[in-house]
């Protein structure tokens, strides 16, 4: 098949949604697949060129195999609306007029967020009369909501409606979560077309990180015990009941130290939270090269997933949790619902309520305290994530859905077009 994928990020980008596509780009590639993706400079979180990229109306290289066309957008950093919001509509008028010149493809898929790359994919479709497939990774907008960053309003009640529209349009909707499936099941969107294709990972990649390598670039003592939270920090994650969680240890167990590693918008906020209470228990990292992070998850005692608490986020499931599994790390995991439920499968670390700092402070600890408790539980992710969440055997079945509408697509156009022309009959 010709696969066309527009996502608004990519590498050398390291975030969840740039390594998803890539990896699902990758395999599809190496099957034998034609694949194209276009995507931005890459700049996230900082809103600056990477090194060895320039800011520009089109790039084009090929990585492992994958065609990447790099469209001009509105560079922004990762923080403010207004300026983030023009970088992600930017993307649509020049992510299309290249989809329209690289030609014909049997599928286009567009993943969200952000919301104005489905958009963009949608009208590629459209005007080449070819099969969409909408990857829908987070429950855009209903999650800006959840976090305050709009509140309800009648702009955000018309993209709602925009975002039914566009379910409506495609061919699939690719959710990431069974909490998503279930979501537009409840919204009036046909059943018959989502499909489940949660994040994963490729084991062997989280597997080579080196434990000396991690431990020294963090700077740890012999004897310390390093709790890492890596990823995004924006203003869903919580960070501040992380910081928190720190200040009730800081004294009582002083081995342990808190790494934040990743950028985002509430970075600045939360350094200066740190700076002003004196927490000499945590330290942020800022934004590392990938292989560096599977490093710092070998040298990691204990993970940290968290989100605030939200009925939304019941229904997400963060990729940084099977990384952490497939590093063989113990997890404290303080999201609720979907993500609870699969730790517990997995049985590969300790769940708590989401904002709470004394119960996230007594999990932390109680994982300090029993190495082989610590132990146990990351054999357990270990193994659990390498079978149920390997992104190749994902990346198959994701291929059979695109295969799947690229068909129904031919065979209902192929349908319309042998219809009688004419009268019906009375």
């Amino acid at each position: 098949m010709r696969i066309l994928f527009l996502s608004h990020y990519f590498p050398p980008e390291v975030n969840a949604p740039a390594n998803r596509t890539y990896e699902h780009c990758r395999e599809w590639a190496a099957a034998g697949h034609d694949v194209h993706v276009v995507t931005g400079v890459p700049s996230h979180p900082a809103g600056v060129p990477f090194h060895g990229y320039r800011r520009g109306w089109y790039q084009h290289e090929q990585i492992d195999g994958v065609h990447v066309h790099r469209v001009w957008t509105h560079l922004a950093p990762n923080r403010g609306v207004a300026r983030r919001t023009l970088n992600y509509l930017s993307f649509v008028p020049t992510a299309v007029l290249r989809a329209w010149r690289l030609g014909r493809f049997d599928v286009i898929i567009s993943t969200s967020p952000q919301f104005f790359c489905a958009v963009a994919g949608r009208v590629a479709a459209a005007l080449r009369r070819t099969p969409w497939v909408f990857e829908l990774r987070d429950l855009w907008p209903e999650s800006i909501h959840a976090v305050g960053a709009i509140r309800p309003s009648l702009p955000l009640r018309l993209l709602e409606r925009l975002e039914l529209r566009l379910y409506a349009r495609a061919s699939a909707v690719v959710c990431v979560t069974q909490g998503f499936i279930a979501n537009l099941e409840r919204r009036g969107v046909d059943a018959g077309k989502l499909r489940y294709v949660p994040n994963g990972i490729e084991p062997s990649f989280w597997e080579a990180g080196s434990r000396d390598a991690g431990r020294t670039r963090l700077g740890l003592a012999p004897g310390q015990i390093a709790v890492t939270y890596t990823g995004t920090i924006g203003m869903a994650h919580g960070l501040g009941t992380v910081l928190q969680a720190a200040r009730l240890l800081e004294t009582s167990l002083p081995r342990v130290k808190f790494f934040v590693v990743g950028d985002g918008a509430e970075l600045a906020a939360l350094k200066a939270r740190a700076r002003d209470a004196r927490q000499s228990n945590v330290e942020f990292t800022g934004q590392l090269p990938r292989a560096s992070i599977a490093d710092v998850l070998a040298a990691s005692d204990i993970t940290l997933v968290t989100l605030k608490p939200a009925e939304t986020f019941k229904a997400v499931l963060p990729s940084k949790m099977f990384e952490a599994m497939a590093a063989g790390k113990p997890i404290v995991l303080a999201v609720e619902g979907e993500a609870k439920r699969v730790l517990e499968r997995a049985q590969a670390g300790l769940p708590v309520p989401p904002g709470d700092a004394v119960e996230l402070a007594r999990a932390i600890a109680t994982l300090a305290q029993k190495p082989g408790l610590r132990e146990r539980l990351g054999a357990a992710g270990s193994a659990f994530v390498a079978t149920e969440f390997n992104r190749a055997v994902w990346a198959d079945r994701y291929l059979d859905i695109l295969g799947e509408a690229a068909r129904g697509y031919a065979g209902s156009r192929a349908f319309t077009a042998s219809r009688p022309i004419g009268n019906s009959p009375q």
